[in-house]
């Protein structure tokens, strides 16, 4: 047997091996609900991924609710095209990120109204995916309380998705969530200098 030939039977038996893994992992997964997932972590993309959701949610023929706590711009990229989209319902709530506003009373009335609306979306068994961009921060500035928040988010519909981004989510969120990613800095373009810039950061 050659060398190459051999790296190909090596290969192939690994491959083998790990398709058997994965079929079996596959055959157990037979529980079919709605989960909870948290995207968190001081890495670019937690909102991205969020909204990615949406396109996909969207090709199943899902109805899907954006609510936007902190970000109060209206321009961004992903809002303008959404909105053209029939079954997306998308409400930018905030007042801006606080270091702007510098108003915590502020912050805090437009947190608790955007969590108005996202209750709306959580009681309604039609909506198959909230998007709650942002929430997180809202959760570590104490402008919601956490407990009512797992709550609402525990006693939706039995078949809704729901994703929560932002920094810091607080261990209560974390511990009740199915999927929860922790997006790390590696590099970030800002660093060196780099501005943002439409289609990229917003």
């Amino acid at each position: 047997m050659s060398e190459n030939q051999d790296k190909d039977a090596r290969h192939n038996a690994r491959m083998a091996r790990k398709k058997d893994v994965v079929d079996s992992h596959i055959a157990a997964a037979q529980i079919e609900r709605g989960v909870l997932l948290v995207n968190t972590g001081n890495g670019k993309g937690k909102s991205s991924a969020g909204f990615g959701l949406v396109a996909r949610a969207l090709g199943h023929g899902q109805k899907v609710g954006v609510v936007q706590f902190i970000k109060g711009r209206s321009d961004t990229g992903e809002e303008a095209f959404y909105r053209q989209q029939p079954g997306v319902s998308w409400h930018v709530m905030g007042e801006g990120f606080t270091w702007e506003t510098q108003d915590r009373a502020r912050d805090v009335a437009a947190a608790h109204a955007a969590w108005e609306q996202a209750r709306r979306f959580l009681r309604d068994p039609e909506t198959g995916l909230v998007v709650l961009d942002e929430l997180n921060i809202a959760l570590k500035y104490g402008y919601l309380e956490v407990d009512s928040v797992v709550a609402d988010l525990m006693a939706r519909p039995v078949d809704q998705h729901v994703v929560v981004t932002g920094r810091a989510a607080p261990p209560e969120l974390v511990a009740v969530a199915d999927t929860v990613t922790d997006m790390t800095v590696v590099k970030h373009a800002f660093a060196a200098g780099i501005k943002a810039m439409a289609g990229m950061e917003w």
